[in-house]
C-alpha cells in the first residue's frame, strides 16, 4: 500500500462531492476521479454523514477498478468493499456481507432492486460512466436507468462521473441530470427539454424521423445552468501538453487462469536456467506468457487458442469513456487484431494503402489498429486523434517511442492541436506484462529484468 496524495484538481473533486450531495464530475480518464471520489466517501463515512455507498459502473470497472483502488492506498485500509457481480449465488453472498461500499455493474441493477424488495439503505449512489443514464425518459427509456429511477431519490447523495457527458450532443444531458434534480434544471421531461433548446429537421419520411439541433445560444445557456451541479475539469488546464499523460490500466485474470499462466512461466524459468541465452532470445522465450496475458496463444500448427477476454473488456471501457473520440490501438500479435476487429467491427487495421491514413486523419476511422513496427519515422497520425492504447507492449524501446510520437505532443503542436495526448497501457497484473512495463519505463536490459523477477518469485 502506498500513501495517497491528492493532486490539486483531485482535491477540487473531493471537496465538490462533500459540499454537493447531488453532483456531476466531468473529468477524463487519468484524472483520478475514482481515488478522489473514494477520498470524499471516506471523509463522509468518518463524519458519520453516510453509512453505505453503492457504486454502479461498467462490469470490469465494478469488478476491478474500484476494489483495486481501495487496496492501493493506505488511507483506505479500513474501507470494506463488496463486489456484486458474477453468478446469482455470488451476488447474493456479496450483498449479505457487511461493507461500506458495494460495487455493481449496470446490467445487474434490476436484480439488486428486486432482491432488496423495497429495502434501500444506500446513502450514496455513485454512477461511474454516467452517460449510461442518458437513455432515461420520464415515461419510457432504458430498463436499467428506469430501474435506477425508482430508488435514485431514496439516497441523499447521487454522484455522476464521466469524461464525456455529451459525446453525442447536448441531448445526452437530460437523462443524466434528471437523476440529480428530477428535471428541475433542464425540464421535467425530454420533450420539454427539446422544445426549449432544440429544433427538428426532417431526416426521413416517417413523422418521427427528426434530427434535433441546438438553437442559437442553447449550448452556452445549458452549460451555464449545469454549473449548479457539474464540475468540469479539462486535462489541458492541469497537465503540461508537452508530455503525454500515461495511465496504467490494471487487468486481472481469474484464479484458474492465473494457475494456468504460471505453468507457462515455469517453462520460461526452466529455459532460462538450462540454456545459455542472450537478451534477444530471452525476449523470444517470453512470447507464450505475453500471448496468454493478451488473451490467446498460438498452438503448434498456428491455430489460435482463446483463453480470456480481460483485455478486450478493458479496451471496451476506454472506448466507452472516450465518448466517440478516435483511438489508436497498438498491438503485438496477429490474433489480437482478429479478436479486436470481431469485438469492434468499426475498427480498421493500418495497412499500406495511403487512403487508410488519410481517412484516420479525417476522423473517419474510430479505432485504428497498428503494430509499432509499422509506425516508423515520418508517419503522421496526429490529426486523427490524441488517444493511444497499448493493448499489448513489446520489448522494443525504439518502436514503442516511435508509435507514441506518431500522435505525440510535438506533432499535435505542429499541427495546431492544443490538446493533451493520452497513453493507456493495459497491464495484466502478476504477469510478464509488468516486466515489459518496467523495461519501457526504466530502459533496463530484458534478461536482467527477467532474472530479477525469477529471484523475487523464488523468495515468495
Amino acid at each position: 500500500m502506498g500513501s495517497l496524495t491528492l493532486r490539486p484538481y483531485q482535491k477540487l473533486i473531493a471537496n465538490h462531492i462533500v459540499a454537493h450531495p447531488r453532483c456531476a464530475i466531468w473529468a477524463g480518464m487519468g484524472m483520478g476521479k475514482t481515488s478522489a471520489t473514494l477520498y470524499a466517501l471516506n471523509v463522509l463515512l468518518r463524519l458519520g454523514e453516510i453509512k453505505k455507498a453503492l457504486v454502479i459502473a461498467p462490469l470490469r470497472v465494478a469488478q476491478s477498478t474500484w476494489p483495486d483502488e481501495v487496496r492501493k492506498w493506505e488511507e483506505f485500509k479500513d474501507l470494506r468493499v463488496s463486489v456484486l457481480t458474477g453468478t446469482r449465488k455470488k451476488r447474493e453472498e456479496a450483498l449479505r456481507k457487511e461493507a461500506d461500499i458495494y460495487c455493481i455493474n449496470y446490467e445487474s441493477l434490476p436484480w439488486l432492486i428486486f432482491e432488496l424488495d423495497g429495502r434501500w439503505d444506500f446513502d450514496v449512489i455513485v454512477a461511474d460512466e454516467s452517460t449510461k443514464l442518458k437513455s432515461y425518459r420520464s415515461k419510457q427509456g432504458g430498463q436499467r436507468s428506469g430501474a435506477l429511477a425508482t430508488v435514485a431519490f431514496r439516497s441523499d447523495y447521487f454522484i455522476e462521473l464521466t469524461g464525456t457527458p455529451a459525446s453525442n450532443g447536448l441531448l445526452d444531458l437530460w437523462g443524466q441530470f434528471w437523476f440529480l434534480d428530477k428535471g428541475a434544471l433542464l425540464g421535467e421531461s425530454m420533450t420539454a427539454y427539446r422544445s426549449r433548446y432544440f429544433y427538428p429537421i426532417k431526416v426521413g419520411p416517417h413523422p418521427a424521423a427528426n434530427k434535433w439541433l441546438p438553437m442559437k445560444d442553447a449550448e452556452p445557456e445549458i452549460l451555464e445552468k449545469t454549473k449548479v451541479y457539474a464540475m468540469k475539469l479539462n486535462p489541458e488546464d492541469w497537465f503540461s501538453i508537452e508530455e503525454p499523460i500515461v495511465v496504467e490500466i490494471p487487468v486481472r485474470l481469474t484464479d484458474k487462469q492465473m494457475d494456468q499462466y504460471r505453468e507457462f512461466e515455469r517453462t520460461l524459468w526452466l529455459d532460462l536456467e538450462n540454456e545459455s541465452i542472450n537478451a534477444a532470445n530471452a525476449a523470444v522465450l517470453t512470447n507464450k506468457c505475453l500471448q496468454y496475458a493478451s488473451g490467446a496463444i498460438y498452438g503448434e500448427d498456428g491455430e489460435v487458442n482463446h483463453i480470456h477476454d480481460a483485455k478486450l473488456d478493458a479496451l471496451s471501457s476506454i472506448v466507452e469513456e472516450s465518448g466517440g473520440m478516435p483511438i489508436l490501438v497498438a498491438y503485438q500479435f496477429k490474433h489480437e487484431v482478429e479478436r479486436i476487429l470481431k469485438k469492434f467491427p468499426q475498427a480498421r487495421k493500418l495497412d499500406k494503402n495511403p487512403k487508410t491514413i488519410r481517412e484516420w486523419n479525417e476522423g473517419k476511422i474510430p479505432i485504428l489498429l497498428a503494430h509499432p513496427a509499422s509506425c516508423g519515422h515520418g508517419l503522421s497520425l496526429q490529426d486523427g486523434g490524441n488517444i493511444l492504447v497499448f493493448y499489448s507492449t513489446g520489448w522494443n524501446l525504439e518502436e514503442h517511442e516511435q508509435i507514441i510520437e506518431r500522435i505525440g505532443p510535438t506533432r499535435q503542436a505542429q499541427s495546431g492541436h492544443p490538446r493533451s495526448v493520452f497513453v493507456y497501457n493495459l497491464v495484466v497484473k502478476d504477469t510478464l506484462d509488468e516486466v515489459v512495463q518496467a523495461r519501457i519505463t526504466t530502459k533496463r536490459e530484458v534478461l536482467d529484468l527477467l532474472l530479477e523477477k525469477k529471484k523475487c518469485l523464488g523468495r515468495s
